[in-house]
């Protein structure tokens, strides 16, 4: 019996709402351009929203940003 080697198992991605592509690493991501971008992290995040400014990487951007409520009287004329 020839000394195949095993297959290597599928990567898991998970998906979240409005967040980023969870990806068990390590991973090369090939941008539109064709830039080939690496990590070697057991689990990476893939920008989905391009808000990111490592992107491909996550920098949790996509996070709502809110102003706190405004006092009362704050808006008064």
């Amino acid at each position: 019996m020839p000394n195949t080697p095993l297959p290597e198992r599928p990567r898991r991605i998970r998906v979240q709402r409005d967040g980023p592509l969870l990806i068990e690493g390590p991973v090369e991501v090939v941008g539109e351009d064709g830039e080939l971008t690496v990590s070697d992290r057991f689990t990476v995040a893939v920008c989905t929203c391009r808000r990111s400014r490592e992107f491909p990487w996550c920098d949790t951007s996509h996070r709502c940003r809110r102003k706190p409520p405004a006092e009362k009287g704050d808006d008064a004329p």
